[in-house]
């Protein structure tokens, strides 16, 4: 393990690389560009649009990119298919720049396939929470104002009674029976692919509107994340840069065999910033063949990683943790394995211990820190720097992000010294759909307020010790505390309650509820899962409950002292 000498030894070179990456005459060069009037460092190579971008694929053009079970599309043939695609939306569906598109469907070749085609043509692509019910799908079409959606069967049913009073079209994603909504791939089965001309006279520029991917926070209905072209690409770029300085860094990792070419296991949904852009979109950066799960298991994940040798392994630490559990780990030739990444939650110290002693030692564990709102972006570990700092997120990610600690008073705070976590960058969103008033609370001068409370220690490595939002992070999946207090606070027993997170081996965390009854009611936890159920997505119900006639302890201000609650629910389980 290093010591903090060899730590900082270590760091002067990394400087000094990063430097060299930084020079004009550079391919990953940076320079200073006034944005929406604040002064941000870019990348001065990067593509302009996201169309730029897929046509890096066609370095690699006859490689194979997508693969789902038995699917498998080049590099070529998905960018053909996006721009046939692109050319039915704007010929058939009358699609126009800046026009909201939704995608409300599992991961598939169709998701992707779909994303490119959208934003190729300047449409602004609405990536759904594929585990929503159906009023929280109506939620997001209706808030993003979506003129169109992909969605696959289940998905479908879930939107149906919605569908006309949005005045929404539907095109469906692999339909399992008989619609009168028609079916992807007949759309543009005889159209031709949109010309590099034509896309070009469209004028997609790189502070044009990109996405809206939504995101839970402290408050009821989820967040609309607004972010442009640059701020996707720089995203991806900056995975880029760290890429090259750790294979400088660490040579005898580089796999030098041309035959093994880089595959990624995409085994998080794609509606997230980890599954669409460190995975997806990602890949046309590394030239990576990208290989879909239908659905995580740990079993199917090991036969994919050595039938198609995968190279990445990047999910959430508990899919790590799962297939270390899998009787057929052991079985498994791994050896191709490069990297063995998480990101959405926190990994468990421990969790890291058993990933040194059981993977290849050429399978480098990594952590990465960001949110929705910076495109994933914040800081970033791996190899024996998370080796010797565990329970670190890492280095803020280089060339053009900041990160600093404040106070409650805006000060910016020292070494070792606790506060809120800002970010700052060419990543961070352009704000929140339609919600200035909620925009302004978290952007201020260019920084990003993330509600996430930690410290930077002397080396600068950042530790995330509490989270100001009121959020749950279960597994990578964020969940409102706010949203499921409202769902249960319906139930006509319920007097008050409060959600909040309690820790699981497995997932991380998980949601917990204490509910006030009503005097003269009963109610058990399975009545309020049933009662649930219909109403908020699966993995926002909480499977425990505390039921009381008490009022919640309250804290001076009057609000409920959720702290209270967590610590004395938290103390009885590891008592249990």
């Amino acid at each position: 393990m290093l010591s903090d000498e060899q730590i900082r030894s270590d760091l002067a070179k990394l400087r000094e690389i990063v430097k060299a990456h930084k020079a004009p005459e550079a391919d990953l060069a940076i320079h200073q560009e006034e944005i929406d009037g604040i002064r941000y460092e870019v990348f001065s190579k990067a593509p302009r649009n996201l169309f730029e971008l897929y046509k890096l694929g066609l370095q690699a053009a006859d490689d194979t990119f997508l693969v789902y079970v038995e699917d498998r599309y080049t590099f070529a043939e998905t960018l053909d298919k996006a721009a046939r695609l692109g050319r039915a939306l704007t010929t058939v569906y009358q699609v126009k720049p800046g026009d909201r598109i939704a995608i409300c469907a599992r991961n598939s070749p169709e998701w992707c396939i779909a994303y490119m085609a959208a934003t190729i043509i300047g449409a602004t692509i609405v990536p759904m929470n594929s585990w929503w019910k159906g009023s929280e799908l109506e939620y997001g079409l209706d808030d993003s104002g979506s003129k169109l959606a992909f969605v696959d069967q289940a998905r479908f049913e879930e939107i149906k009674p919605y569908i006309k009073s949005l005045d929404l079209k539907i095109i469906v994603i692999r339909p399992e029976k008989n619609l009168t909504h028609p079916e992807f791939h007949s759309i543009f089965a005889n159209t031709a692919p949109l010309s590099d001309e034509e896309i070009s006279r469209i004028g997609v520029n790189s502070e044009n509107n990109a996405s809206i991917m939504y995101t839970s926070g402290s408050t009821g209905h989820p967040k609309g994340v607004l972010s442009t072209h640059r701020n996707i690409i720089n995203a991806l770029y900056t995975w880029r840069f760290v890429k090259e300085i750790n294979e400088i860094l660490r040579p005898e990792l580089v796999d030098e065999n041309p035959e093994n070419k880089p595959a990624l296991l995409a085994n998080v949904p794609l509606f997230h910033v980890t599954g669409s852009h460190a995975q997806f979109l990602a890949s046309f950066v590394y030239l990576r063949k990208f290989v879909m799960m239908y659905k995580w298991d740990a079993t199917d994940a090991l036969h994919l990683i050595e039938k198609e040798k995968i190279s990445i392994f990047h999910g959430v630490p508990t899919m790590t943790w799962e297939i270390m559990q899998s009787k057929d780990f052991t079985k498994t030739d791994l050896s191709s394995l490069r990297g063995v990444n998480s990101g959405g939650a926190p990994r468990p110290p421990e969790h890291l211990k058993m990933m040194l002693e059981m993977f290849p030692s050429k399978a480098v564990p990594g952590l990465g820190y960001g949110l929705t709102e910076t495109n994933a972006i914040g800081a970033i570990i791996s190899g024996k720097f998370y080796e010797a700092k565990p329970h670190s997120t890492g280095r803020p990610t280089p060339p053009v992000s900041e990160v600093k600690i404040i106070d409650e008073k805006g000060r910016t705070l020292g070494p070792n010294e606790v506060g809120e976590i800002c970010i700052k960058g060419p990543t961070v969103m352009k704000g929140y759909w339609n919600k200035p008033k909620e925009t302004a609370e978290v952007l201020k001068n260019g920084w990003f307020f993330t509600g996430d409370i930690g410290l930077q220690d002397e080396l600068g490595f950042l530790v995330i010790m509490d989270r100001a939002k009121d959020i749950v992070i279960r597994g990578g999946e964020n969940i409102g505390c706010a949203e499921v207090e409202y769902a249960i606070s319906e139930h006509p027993a319920v007097n008050e309650v409060s959600v909040f997170g309690v820790p699981d081996e497995r997932l991380g965390e998980v949601p917990y509820a204490v509910v006030m009854l009503k005097t003269d009611s009963k109610l058990t936890s399975d009545n309020m899962i049933q009662f649930l159920r219909p109403r908020i997505a699966a993995f926002k119900i909480p499977l425990d409950y505390q039921f009381q006639y008490d009022h919640l302890p309250r804290i001076a201000s009057g609000k409920i002292a959720k702290k209270e609650l967590r610590d004395s629910v938290t103390s009885n389980k590891e008592t249990d």
